[in-house]
């Protein structure tokens, strides 16, 4: 461990070198990549000066011992080598986690698309549930939500709503939100107190940046239209929505949200690419076997993944078999401790892959 901890502080040293030069500087992508690598890295180097420091606590106590000249400075030795040994395996754990490679995507911004699925009108309110959800948690977070386009359920919430994410790590974190979300609850147009199961699914795509897909504008296929629903007289009188047609794969994307035409066909644009990236990304996962076997973000759309039961005020995480009987808190966008349980299996799997090579 200390010969793999010794690489990272010179690859750390490098980088705090690299950082101060004015032409990496002047290379704006250049200098946010190293800078998030020097924030990653400087967790590491602070765990290894802690860790060699441990080390050399039971270096140093085991050398006295050793000698038992001083009776008094022998007692203290032993004190200091029990609370050393007691502190190293927490910290070797830590280490190993903090040793994984990371998976480039996880620093990515994200596009989240949510979508009714069985239960009618139900199942739309059930989206709009999911949709404030994950907009209070984001927000609680520090990140920026953004909506790209809409369509509004007959009875509330969304046949289907469009968001982007941006910060730090965002998808690293909101991947494991990706698949089918089940609700079982009476809904509010049945008469007979009957409980109901309804479903929504959720899809969460790494956002590409200009450089990561190559976007031929030849095929693509722009429609102007008028805006619809709410707004007011200029955004539905103006040609300002936007309809993607990318040609060769038939993917349609939508944006209505702003005012002008311009910031539309951009978000549109980056929402177009975003779908075109993530068809690569799903190909590359299921060419490696190992992304393949793992079972908390497989990214399988079709995958139920986790109930919300409202008449026990209970959520089961499928994945993890976790049951959490905090439902209320849940919708209300406290799911860090779902996604942490989460991240702890997806980083022991990695782990144990990484001990087998």
């Amino acid at each position: 461990m200390i010969e793999k901890l010794e690489i990272v502080k010179q690859r750390f040293d490098e980088v705090n070198d690299l950082i101060i030069q004015p032409d990496i500087i002047a290379d704006q992508k250049r200098y946010i990549q190293l800078n998030k690598e020097y924030k990653d890295l400087k967790v590491l180097v602070e765990k290894r000066d802690t860790y060699k420091e441990l080390l050399d606590n039971i270096s140093e106590a085991e050398e006295i011992i050793a000698d038992g000249s001083d009776s008094e400075m022998v007692e203290m030795a032993k004190m200091q080598l029990d609370e050393a040994k007691e502190a190293l395996p927490a910290l070797e754990e830590e280490i190993k986690f903090l040793l994984i490679p990371k998976d480039p995507e996880d620093s990515k911004n994200v596009v989240v698309e949510v979508r009714a699925g069985t239960g009618g009108d139900e199942a739309s309110i059930f989206a709009g549930d999911l949709h404030r959800m994950y907009t209070k948690y984001c927000e609680g977070r520090g990140w920026n939500v953004s909506v790209v386009d809409y369509s509004e359920g007959t009875s509330g919430g969304f046949k289907e709503i469009i968001f982007e994410v941006s910060g730090e790590d965002v998808y690293g974190t909101m991947k494991f939100e990706a698949g089918v979300h089940r609700v079982q609850r009476v809904p509010q147009t049945e008469t007979q107190g009957r409980v109901h199961t309804s479903a929504a699914t959720v899809m969460v795509l790494p956002e590409a940046e200009e450089f990561d897909v190559e976007l031929d504008m030849q095929d693509v296929r722009i429609e102007r239209t008028t805006s619809t629903g709410p707004g007011g007289q200029s955004v539905n009188t103006t040609y300002s929505a936007i309809k993607l047609h990318h040609e060769p794969t038939g993917i349609i994307v939508s944006c209505q949200d702003q005012k002008s035409q311009h910031k539309n066909l951009e978000k549109a644009l980056k929402v177009l690419r975003s779908r075109l990236y993530e068809r690569e990304l799903e190909k590359k996962m299921a060419a490696d076997s190992a992304r393949r076997k793992s079972m908390v973000s497989s990214g399988d759309r079709s995958a139920k993944i986790r109930t919300y039961n409202y008449p026990q005020g209970r959520v089961t995480d499928h994945r993890i078999g976790l049951t959490l009987y905090d439902l209320s808190n849940i919708m209300n966008g406290d799911i860090q401790k779902i996604i942490d349980e989460l991240m702890l299996v997806e980083n022991t799997e990695k782990l144990k892959e990484s001990s087998e090579l």
